[in-house]
């Protein structure tokens, strides 16, 4: 790497049943077929070996146990920018999953993808100013921000360390190395071998260097993906990166120049754009998950976190429904899509139609009553509600949501009757593909008639307006965690709902308690309302239930196939017949690809 200083400015933003062991000759594994999950075994096995010195690069076969030495490539000057504030409605950027340890510092991570569909071809830029390329990409498994001693030089008390362990392909070939950071160090960067960074517009400096070299590697198509795995390892003295391509390893060694040992708490791994902030963009109708798994010295699962730290992103968005829970662990798998779809969150409850609550425990349940309601409270930062309107005349008996309010922080935005946006009691424009984003760090974004609304934590809330209702979903920036209010999750069981008191109620739940109990406790005042500068509307409970099968029956049939030619699940399709019904047509598509509940309360 040269060691001349250069500024940039970024201008856009299974324990497994078959194990290897050493064998009778030093540095060699038990022969066995390179299955995915002996390919798996072997990696963690590998990364248990040293390196045959501390500087250098080296790559490994399966299923030998042993570093060979290679020659080294200058490693990139490119910076794989840390992440602004906002959030974006892509992957990156902060607007990702990481998993993060439940407790001790993590000392590996491993991050691969797993069942990618059409997944056909992919470009981005390779300079700062660049057009696309194809198959230019980068692979990054990051550390969180941590409080680092590297920092003592600079005058900026909030200076921190990150690192990030990288395999970046740039259309033609391809290099493994690991980059450090000192994130608004705002003085002179220690010495010559630190390379200084800034955003523009923003005065404060940053420094970041490489590891001393890094790994050829043959291009790698994005059509190979899921023949890559790429880890991070670390140690108080030295760290590693490892890039797997099929049975091959390559591997360079570092300095553990920022002391990620000490700090290291949330692991994040993805595809992202070659560098500069840049953007992985691919073809549409790609579908991956991401599987990153974590060394923390436990065998609990991670906890999720709606968080992320580089500053690159892809055209990707999260989607429905979520991936089953495969080993090995501990780790964090999540879906990414171009269709998207999902809260851009750890867990989503969603609030759908006239007016079907889908818990954060799993559980689905009508409920029909009119007026102001909470429906999550984590803590007393984060609080979700909504205000219900009766279907009457025509349908008494059933309400929807008309509009929906949260506080993040110290922070109200409120969305009333889908029309009128209010942010701390004064009304706000937004139009379509604009964002705010508050001082508070809360963020407001708008797609058409979606809104999305996050703060630097991960909760969030997507609004999806309609005609005559909305639709709305709360996710989480960590879970798992509590949830109190309708969409409640006590003890996440998905048989049982939680008064306001502390009353546990189990499913089937009797009409009087749903309404009367559990319902009216959730019910807020005026004086606590989060809407009250939205349309007001009455008050009040249903007569009785009213569900699919209180329907006339040839309108029943008209809604059903409604929403049988919309290929909706048939775990669904009770709830959509009802909506179609009452709503219209249109209503159907909110079902489409909807992960079925656990728990259906209202059978």
């Amino acid at each position: 790497m040269s060691t001349r200083r250069t500024t940039h400015r970024l201008v856009g933003a299974t324990v497994l049943a078959v194990l290897l062991s050493v064998g009778a000759q030093a540095g060699t594994a038990q022969s066995a077929p390179p299955t995915e999950a002996n390919l798996k075994a072997w990696e963690t096995k590998l990364a248990q070996v040293s390196h045959p010195s501390a500087n250098g690069c080296f790559t490994a076969n399966y299923p030998q146990l042993t570093w060979h030495e290679t020659k080294c490539v200058s490693t990139p000057s490119t910076p794989m920018a840390p992440k602004r504030r906002l959030r974006p409605l892509v992957v990156g950027n902060g607007n990702s999953i990481s998993a993060q340890s439940p407790g001790g510092n993590i000392t590996e991570a491993f991050g691969s993808f797993e069942n990618i569909m059409n997944v056909t071809s992919e470009s981005s830029p390779t300079t700062e100013f660049g057009a696309p390329v194809a198959n230019a990409y980068s692979l990054q498994l990051n550390t969180n921000f941590f409080t680092s001693a590297a920092c003592a030089g600079s005058p900026n008390p909030g200076c921190q360390g990150w690192e990030q362990f990288v395999f970046s392909n740039d259309g033609a070939s391809g290099s493994v190395f690991i980059q450090y950071w000192l994130l608004r160090y705002n003085a002179a960067c220690p010495d010559a071998t630190w390379f200084t960074f800034s955003f523009a517009g923003d005065p404060d400096i940053y420094c970041y260097k490489n590891s001393p070299g890094a790994v050829r590697v043959p291009n790698q198509p994005i059509t190979n993906l899921g023949n890559l795995r790429l880890s991070g390892h670390v140690t108080t003295t030295s760290d590693s990166v490892i890039l797997l391509v099929g049975g091959t390893a390559y591997s360079t060694p570092g300095s553990n120049a920022v002391g990620a040992a000490a700090g290291w708490t949330k692991a994040e791994f993805n595809v992202f754009g070659f560098a500069y902030g840049h953007a992985a963009t691919f073809n549409p109708g790609a579908s991956l998950n991401v599987r990153t798994r974590i060394h923390y010295g436990g065998t609990a699962a991670p906890i999720c976190a709606a968080e992320g730290f580089t500053g690159e992103t892809n055209n990707l968005n999260f989607g429905t429904p979520r991936p089953a829970f495969t080993p090995p662990g501990p780790a964090v798998i999540f879906l990414e899509n171009t269709a998207g779809g999902a809260v851009t969150n750890c867990a989503a409850a969603a609030v759908i139609g006239d007016t079907h609550q889908h818990t954060f425990g799993g559980l689905l349940y009508d409920f029909q009553a009119s007026g102001d309601f909470v429906e999550a409270q984590v803590g007393s930062s984060f609080e979700v509600q909504t205000r219900k309107v009766s279907g009457a005349p025509t349908w008494p008996n059933t309400s929807v949501n008309q509009s929906v309010a949260t506080r993040m922080g110290s922070t109200r935005v409120a969305l009333c009757d889908g029309q009128r946006l209010v942010v701390d009691g004064q009304s706000a424009e937004l139009p379509s593909g604009k964002s705010l984003s508050l001082p508070s760090g809360v963020d407001i974004h708008r797609v058409g008639n979606v809104y999305f609304v996050s703060d630097q934590t991960g909760n969030s809330i997507r609004v999806t307006v309609n005609s005559g209702y909305i639709d709305m979903s709360v996710g989480l920036g960590t879970w798992p965690v509590r949830v109190r209010g309708l969409l409640g999750n006590p003890d996440n069981k998905p048989d049982a709902l939680e008064a306001r008191d502390g009353t546990r109620f189990t499913v089937p739940i009797s009409f009087e308690d749903l309404y009367r109990k559990f319902g009216e406790s959730w019910r807020v005042s005026p004086m606590r309302t989060l809407l009250a500068l939205c349309a007001p509307v009455a008050s009040g409970n249903p007569a009785e239930p009213f569900l699919a099968r209180d329907l006339d029956p040839e309108l029943r049939q008209r809604a059903q196939n409604v929403c049988l030619q919309a290929k909706v699940a048939q775990e669904w399709l009770d709830t959509c017949t009802l909506d179609v019904a009452v709503l219209g047509e249109k209503a159907a598509a909110t079902y489409v690809g909807m992960a079925p509940p656990v728990l259906d309360g209202n059978r």
